[in-house]
């Protein structure tokens, strides 16, 4: 029971992947003027970058307390929209299939079924048949699982 309910979270997060992803770069463009890349996120440094002091991606503490209600609200919706598509992304590193990994991308370019069967040339059963194994494969994987388990408890 509990892996059906893992499993329909799971769908609900890859159906509001594209909408987040958009409200992302739209929030840090109001928030930053600028849209951070993904890549940026957690990116290691090495050679004399690594040992240069660094500033904060995000706000210092002293921003942090002068900001209005508004700016506070879309900070605190960034963060959590953040993390919610990180762990999508990150799902995608759980996958063992070349294919599987094709169909996940996909998805969350928002193609249809019928799209992705003409596009990798096979069935739409195929299609849905591996989305199924997709979604059960990230239910059983535990690293993946307690990434959800954390981003429901960050929302």
């Amino acid at each position: 029971m509990k892996e059906a309910a893992s499993i329909k979270r799971i769908e609900s997060l890859l159906k509001d992947y594209h909408w987040m992803k958009k409200e992302v770069e739209r929030l840090e463009k109001v928030l930053f003027g600028y849209s951070t890349p993904m890549k940026s996120w957690g990116v290691a440094q090495y050679g004399i970058e690594a040992t240069l002091p660094k500033g904060s991606s995000g706000k210092s503490q002293a921003e942090l307390n002068n900001m209005d209600l508004r700016e506070e609200r879309l900070y605190n919706r960034l963060e959590r929209l953040r993390e919610k598509v990180y762990v999508i992304e990150f799902a995608a590193e759980l996958l063992e299939d070349e294919r599987d990994k094709v169909i996940y991308d996909c998805i969350l370019d928002g193609m249809s079924f019928r799209e992705i069967s003409y596009h990798l040339c096979i069935s739409r059963n195929q299609v849905k048949k591996a989305k199924e194994t997709i979604l059960n494969h990230l239910s059983q994987k535990s690293h993946f699982v307690h990434l959800l388990k954390h981003e429901k408890s960050a929302c």
